[in-house]
């Protein structure tokens, strides 16, 4: 049987103490938007913009800077950044470049990201954390929940599982954007999705 991730969270948000901290690993803002909306009532957020797989310095500046100005608008959450660190993402995609979208490039791309997610939340003495990625229709929720799981009990820190996709979540992130104005990519950051 399917897991049900939304129905899962929302059984740890209502038994989790309000003001619980939490770090939420972020692609962008426009996806920030839709999951702080419904984590900022339960949890102390801080957004971890963490994205090695973005392959133009220009466009990791530019989504980096909008994620900044939606937190200083908004005041839903804190900000913890992360190296830039384009390597990274380069030596898991390598003899993967003919993969297609969606393909294990990008299992090993969620991995990268939540792995690091993972270790940077214990290290900062978080004692739960997710990723904006669910919220995607494009990102497939039952491996970002496999890998943020295991991610979570390698560094002894719990993972939130999430499909914040479900109950609207990406119209929602749409109508947010258009709010505030925030810039929307239409790839999702790394040379082989804008190819």
């Amino acid at each position: 049987m399917k897991r049900n991730y939304e129905q899962e969270m929302q059984k740890i948000i209502e038994s989790t103490p309000k003001g619980t901290k939490l770090l939420l690993h972020s692609c962008c803002a426009p996806c920030s938007s839709a999951c702080l909306e419904r984590l900022k009532e339960h949890f102390s957020v801080t957004v971890l913009y963490y994205n090695p797989n973005i392959d133009e310095d220009s466009e990791y500046a530019k989504r980096k800077a909008e994620q900044i100005r939606f937190l200083e608008e908004t005041g839903w959450a804190d900000f913890l950044d992360c190296d830039y660190d384009k390597e990274a993402f380069e030596r898991i995609a390598q003899g993967l470049e003919n993969e297609p979208e969606r393909g294990s490039r990008c299992y090993l791309c969620y991995n990268l990201r939540l792995e690091k997610t993972a270790k940077l939340a214990k290290a900062h003495g978080f004692p739960w954390f997710c990723t904006t990625l669910t919220l995607s229709p494009h990102k497939n929720a039952d491996w970002l929940n496999e890998l943020g799981q295991k991610a979570g009990e390698k560094h002894g820190v719990a993972f939130l599982p999430s499909d914040f996709k479900k109950k609207g979540g990406y119209p929602r992130s749409i109508e947010l954007s258009a709010k505030h104005q925030l810039y929307r990519q239409d790839f999702c950051g790394c040379k082989y999705s804008r190819r």
